[in-house]
């Protein structure tokens, strides 16, 4: 969970997006060594549905920044077998940020090596209740529910449940 670029750039008397500009170089090191590690799917919580409530400076600055990153980043992605998806609401992106979104989702679709998730947009309340509504529209919703099936409609259906998670931060909550 990318968290505390605001409060560490506070701690040095720089500004929010300074936090931000050195969260996306650690990005770079943290997929490079997922992926040396031989970890199968990597997810970063980059951006929660409650960051739409920041100042829309901010925000601007960190769809820009999305947008760019991607757009640096897909040509590596495709070199390295990386496959990109996300999960979360990303059709809120605005639309140079989604269009990135879509073009390193669909480039890299075929890869086979780590799975790079983003979670975008994201909420895990938001989440769950697009999964019920998945799953009343789902033809096979008669019946008793199962943990299996209720997990075929999470954004992270076909992807293993998290061994490991990290907050930057350092807090202790999720």
């Amino acid at each position: 969970i990318m968290d505390g670029n605001g409060r560490w750039a506070g701690a040095r008397h720089l500004p929010r997006i300074a936090g931000h500009r050195a969260g996306i170089a650690a990005v770079r090191e943290v997929v490079e060594g997922a992926a040396r590690l031989g970890i199968e799917v990597l997810t970063l919580y980059a951006f929660s549905d409650e960051n739409w409530g920041r100042p829309r400076e901010e925000v601007s600055f960190l769809m820009n920044m999305l947008g760019g990153y991607l757009r640096s980043e897909i040509a590596t992605m495709k070199a390295n077998g990386i496959r990109f998806r996300t999960i979360g609401r990303t059709e809120r992106l605005p639309k140079t940020a989604h269009r990135w979104v879509e073009k390193a989702v669909s480039e890299t679709t075929g890869n086979r090596g780590m799975v790079l998730n983003l979670a975008l947009s994201y909420g895990g309340r938001g989440e769950i209740l697009e999964a019920v509504k998945r799953l009343r529209e789902a033809p096979d919703s008669r019946g008793d529910l199962t943990e299996e099936q209720f997990s075929e409609h999470l954004d992270t259906a076909g992807l293993p449940d998290p061994d490991l998670i990290v907050r930057t931060s350092g807090e202790k909550r999720i």
